[in-house]
């Protein structure tokens, strides 16, 4: 169906109609799907009527072969114009392979094994009749009370923005007419959902436009220059207007600016939230600021169905808005195929040989391993021997709850549990005894007396600790984050026995670790690691792997840091060093200004050093690049996988410019004993930001390039940029 084809059926159709194209219902609605009639509560008061569920334009939720096609079919026998439905669901880190949640994927800084968790849970995903997922999630986030920052890939906008490429290529290829292997992708939450005041879901955002450009832009412009073909409203404000409303985002920015064509969403119900939101008297003036703002599509509530036809009808709003978003998403069907083809590789057979198949799940495995942190080891107490005593204890020890949030369609049973992960490295079963010391949020004396009986014998003890995936993810914002305190109350009886302890976390943001690192001999950030949980986790306890893992987002030293991230500004009265306790500074009186652990960080089984920088001149001009060089040698006793880190810092810039910034990074793996010179190329590009007036420009004047393990370890030498 060529563009004139769409034009000509938009002509065709009745207002009510176009109008219903802009509606998402969810599958309840709709004959054909497995939950039809459970329309109880809020759906119920919707009062959607059988009209506008035969001309609404994408369900919300359907999976499944079969249900998708039954969907599909019912719906075109009573379409008068044969429309497709467009089959939207929440694939975020796995269709049903769970891949780790994004936060850990972020950790990886691995783009390929990224891209190719985005394919596979595109491949899963369209064979079970899925056309759209609602992903990447790319909010740029620096607090970890925000339950979704296990949905982002972290706090840098750089990192961010390569990870939301790989992403849109994983999901969408380069074909996505004719590769029915892939799913539309849209980038959400735009914008800046990932700054809510107090790290409260769903609340205030409130920032200036150049550090909404500077930090939280970056990475969804990132997704779109790739292609992607949708975009998700944010629930938050964004300069005092809810992002659903906000035509200077959505029509000047998003349309005009960055010239995306393609369809936009509302999240679940955020049109009729203008109203709680204080800029809409009553439904029909929400209809009219989201349509006028460029939401194509309302999410389930039904502004749009009760209220656009009387506000053409009586002229406060043109009808051309109202086929403006039809006509695009009228197109998003024909890119993907559906009128030629409404099933769209919706295949019940192939779907059995496909989804969660051997190959999937060994992606799955090499990812969660590379996306596990190792942040202690002290006494080298890992790796593990085949043949040492092992306590297995804690909560996560036997648990299937391993996949986290966003898990739509993973199944407990088919997560490779802890206990079952380190079984497959012993030398004798036996060696294994298991206790589960406390539940994640409660404990009984019986427990931790079970836990010291078992672990008594131990040569060492691995606790599995964390967060059960209900306290992370969307609403599941925490004002402490800290381990639950039984947990803590676990480690306290466990350090009595004065054997080597191991904890492994689970969780889906970086936590207070007080009370677990400063206890223990080693800990493993494993996040939610995801389907392959405990094969990738005894992978790397028992040195099969080497952990390579570095942070994305730092650990703070206490939730009083927060918001803590690593390209701060440094203010007027900087505290020099640490040890500096002189007090008209910018410090705590009570604890460091550092994080606990900073962005970029994680250890090795082996050691790497780093020799000074090189530059090949110490002036950059526009038209000619420099390239800086370190030589990074492996020191310790095993191979292994180093991330080596570039950041640059403007000495005096026309605003405030942050003590550093990510502009590159290189992985190299090393034999022992083994060097290797390391090269970044620096350009006049590279130092561009947005100034007084907004203008994306660079200085000239003094810089400073830092390469090192992590933000806070590098070695540092001085250049010029000369315009």
């Amino acid at each position: 169906m060529l563009k004139q084809n769409v034009q000509h059926l938009i002509q065709d159709m009745t207002l009510e109609e176009k109008i219903s194209q802009l509606v998402q219902l969810a599958t309840p609605f709709f004959k054909g799907s497995s939950d039809q009639g459970f329309i109880t509560g809020p759906m119920q008061e919707m009062g959607i009527t059988d009209d506008v569920i035969r001309n609404t334009g994408s369900v919300l939720g359907g999976s499944g072969a079969r249900e998708t096609r039954n969907i599909q079919d019912a719906h075109l026998k009573e379409n008068r114009h044969g429309i497709p439905l467009l089959m939207m669901a929440d694939i975020v880190h796995g269709f049903k392979t769970i891949f780790p949640v994004p936060l850990a994927i972020g950790c990886s800084w691995d783009m390929d094994l990224a891209e190719k968790s985005a394919e596979i849970a595109a491949k899963e995903a369209s064979v079970s009749g899925v056309h759209v997922t609602f992903a990447p999630m790319v909010d740029l986030v620096r607090d970890p009370r925000w339950g979704r920052v296990m949905e982002s890939t972290g706090e840098d906008g750089f990192l961010n923005s390569e990870f939301a490429r790989a992403f849109v290529r994983g999901f969408q290829g380069s074909d996505l007419t004719n590769d029915k292997d892939r799913v539309a992708a849209c980038v959400k939450h735009f914008a800046a959902y990932g700054a809510p005041e107090g790290g409260r879901d769903y609340n205030t955002v409130n920032m200036s436009e150049r550090q909404l450009r500077e930090s939280y832009l970056p990475a969804y412009k990132a997704a779109l220059d790739e292609g992607c073909e949708m975009v998700m409203t944010a629930f938050n404000t964004v300069d005092g207007i809810p992002a659903t409303a906000n035509k200077k985002l959505m029509r000047d920015l998003l349309r005009d600016e960055w010239g995306f064509d393609g369809v936009i969403i509302s999240d679940w119900g955020a049109v009729k939230e203008q109203l709680p939101h204080g800029v809409a008297e009553d439904e029909a003036e929400a209809a009219y600021k989201a349509l006028t703002a460029g939401v194509d599509i309302e999410m389930m509530t039904t502004c749009y169905v009760d209220h656009v036809k009387e506000l053409v009808e009586t002229g406060k709003l043109s009808e051309s808005l109202v086929d403006e978003s039809v006509e695009r998403i009228l197109t998003l069907k024909q890119k993907l195929g559906l009128f030629e083809d409404p099933y769209r590789g919706a295949d019940e057979k192939r779907a059995k040989e496909v989804i969660l198949c051997d190959k999937h799940r060994d992606v799955a495995r090499e990812l969660a391993a590379k996306s596990c942190v190792l942040l202690k080891n002290e006494g080298g107490v890992l790796p593990l021997q085949s043949t040492q005593k092992i306590a297995l204890i804690g909560p996560f020890s036997t648990n299937g709850d391993l996949m986290g949030p966003w898990s739509w369609q993973g199944a407990y049973d088919d997560v490779v549990k802890v206990d079952t992960g380190l079984l497959g490295k012993l030398a004798d079963p036996s060696l294994l005894t298991i206790a589960d010391g406390c539940e994640v949020e409660s404990v009984t004396d019986e427990q931790l007396e079970e836990a010291v009986r078992v672990a008594s014998d131990a040569d060492v003890i691995v606790l599995a600790l964390g967060e059960a995936s209900f306290m992370s993810g969307e609403a599941g914002c925490r004002a402490d984050i800290r381990l639950p305190e039984p947990q803590l109350q676990l480690i306290q009886e466990m350090k009595k026995l004065g054997k080597p302890i191991v904890t492994v976390l689970f969780n889906g943001r970086p936590l207070d670790l007080h009370g677990v690192v400063d206890q223990v001999d080693a800990v493993l950030e494993a996040w939610y690691p995801g389907t392959e949980a405990g094969a990738a986790i005894a992978d790397l306890l028992f040195g099969d792997v080497n952990p390579s893992g570095r942070l994305s987002m730092s650990f703070p030293y206490s939730v009083g840091q927060v918001p803590v991230y690593y390209n701060h500004f440094n203010t007027g009265r900087p505290q020099p060093t640490p040890e500096n306790k002189e007090r008209y500074l910018s410090h705590y009186l009570d604890i460091p200004n550092e994080p606990l652990f900073p962005f970029g960080f994680g250890l090795s089984y082996t050691k790497f050093k780093y020799d000074d920088v090189k530059l090949s001149s110490d002036v950059l001009t526009e038209d000619e690049s420099i390239t800086a060089s370190v030589m990074v040698t492996n020191i310790g006793d095993m191979a292994g996988e180093e991330l080596v880190q570039l950041y640059v810092r403007d000495i005096a810039g026309d605003v405030v410019r942050p003590v550093k910034e990510l502009k590159g990074y290189k992985k190299i793996v090393l034999e022992p004993g083994v060097s290797e010179e390391v090269t970044f190329e620096i350009t006049e590009e590279m130092l561009r930001y947005h100034h007084e007036n907004l203008e994306f420009m660079s200085d000239s004047g003094k810089f400073t390039i830092f390469i090192g393990k992590n933000s806070h370890d590098v070695v540092s030498v001085p250049f010029r940029l000369v315009k």
